[in-house]
């Protein structure tokens, strides 16, 4: 599912219905705007952070500029673009970095929204940025959160400093000797939460912090919940000072209410967001990119670093000359397929697209277990039969419908596809063609 796309397509609709328009009144700018205020109602802003928003975008869409342009909806459109940034945040904001390691982070939040999960989340993240994490288990009343924890850290592979049911404040100071001793430069402390906001909680909270230095307070709230995220974000960080908010969630059905409202009510800035359950789906937050996907302009930053990531330099290069003497093999089509899957999937891919909310594509085409079963009928071929499909016979279809649990039917479909991509190769080497989904 693309990231608030009914909220996405409610805006596109509004704006389709002003760039049709040619030269605009102040009349019909103002009753879009009121559409927009709807719209982001409904989306579970904060009425507040609407209101004021609205009034914002209005101010500067009515005046002489915009309406006497050439093309005054673009105008509009990029105003509403600007006021989003604003409002979610000017920039990145980065992780703060203590002078003197080890950085401390203080998770915090309410039970249910992936706290301990997410701190494996972050020590893959800061990994990648070259740090030497270390998780900390400071939840000794939930069961089984502190083995949830080792159990996260040994899947991201991170040590995991833990103390039974000793008071919290009492682990978390050793924890932090521990590290200045074995030369970790990042703690990371999991701590209680509840089912709902209690002094006993922000009093444990706060003990931590008189303990140990603590560099980030971020606190985790799940984005379903809309304005109570916003609500819970406001309690904590009147209660132990709260320095960022991690979203998670943010791949089910996010109506965006939280993203678009927590900065404002707040004055805290979202840091990081959660866009599914794998312990890689966790992105620093960038306002300008969330922007873009909510007025349907596509991420192509962030589809990028997401394919720098999945494919090396050298993989690219190899690739781009077997494009250019058509030698790509099944084998190279399995090679993508396996990118495809570390980038996150065919869907997520296409969230990130400009002007994707506006394709309209058929049940089935980003269908991921398609994508699965494609694999399969590849790993069930021999080596000599990837590298020259055409000996592929019907009695070699066969056997490979039988390894792999599909159908002969499928094999022709897939052999089919590769012959179509192998011909759009060529069609783009000789700069023509258009390109289409290979599954």
């Amino acid at each position: 599912m693309a990231l608030f796309s009914s909220l996405s397509e409610r805006l596109n609709h509004i704006f389709s219905k002003l760039t049709k328009r040619g030269k605009l009144t102040e009349l019909e700018i103002r009753t879009a705007m009121r559409e927009v205020r709807i719209a982001l109602l409904e989306a579970d802003v904060n009425i507040k952070v609407a209101k004021q928003f609205i009034a914002d975008v209005s101010e500067k869409a009515v005046g002489q500029q915009v309406l006497e342009s050439l093309n005054p909806a673009q105008q509009v459109i990029k105003i509403v673009n600007d006021e989003l940034i604003a409002l979610m945040g000017s920039g990145n904001a980065k992780l703060e970095v203590s002078p003197k390691p080890p950085t401390v982070v203080l998770m915090c939040g309410l039970q249910g929204a992936g706290k301990t999960t997410l701190c494996g989340k972050l020590a893959i993240l800061l990994k990648k940025q070259g740090k030497r994490p270390l998780l900390v288990a400071c939840d000794v009343y939930r069961p089984a959160a502190i083995e949830q924890l080792k159990v996260v850290g040994g899947k991201a592979d991170v040590e995991v400093f833990e103390k039974g049911v000793q008071a919290p404040p009492k682990t978390a100071k050793q924890a932090v000797d521990y590290a200045k001793k074995m030369g970790y430069d990042t703690v990371v402390i999991d701590t209680a939460g509840r089912l709902h906001i209690d002094d006993a909680l922000m009093k444990e909270l706060e003990e931590i912090k008189k303990e140990v230095e603590v560099t980030e307070v971020l606190l985790t709230v799940d984005a379903m919940t809309g304005q109570d995220a916003v609500n819970v974000a406001e309690t904590f960080n009147e209660r132990v000072g709260v320095t960022g908010v991690i979203l998670t969630k943010l791949d089910g059905d996010t109506r965006g209410g939280a993203c678009l409202s927590i900065k404002a009510v707040t004055g805290k800035p979202i840091k990081f967001i959660g866009v599914g359950e794998k312990l890689t789906d966790l992105e620093p937050f960038y306002p300008d990119r969330m922007a873009s996907r909510i007025l349907g302009m596509g991420d192509v930053l962030s589809l990028i670093e997401k394919a720098q990531e999945a494919v090396t330099e050298q993989q690219a290069k190899e690739m781009e000359r077997k494009m250019r003497d058509a030698s790509f093999t099944l084998d190279d089509y399995l090679t993508q397929f396996e990118a495809l899957k570390k980038m996150g999937g065919a869907g997520a891919l296409m969230s990130m697209l400009p002007g994707a909310g506006k394709l309209k594509l058929k049940e089935g085409d980003l269908d991921e277990r398609k994508i699965e079963r494609t694999k399969a009928i590849i790993l069930s071929m021999t080596r000599k039969e990837r590298e020259n499909p055409q000996i592929i016979n019907a009695s070699r279809k066969r056997r490979i419908a039988a390894g792999s649990g599909t159908s002969v039917q499928e094999i022709n479909q897939l052999l089919k596809q590769f012959d179509q991509t192998k011909q759009l190769m060529k069609q783009m080497k000789g700069g023509k063609g258009k390109m289409r989904l290979p599954f």
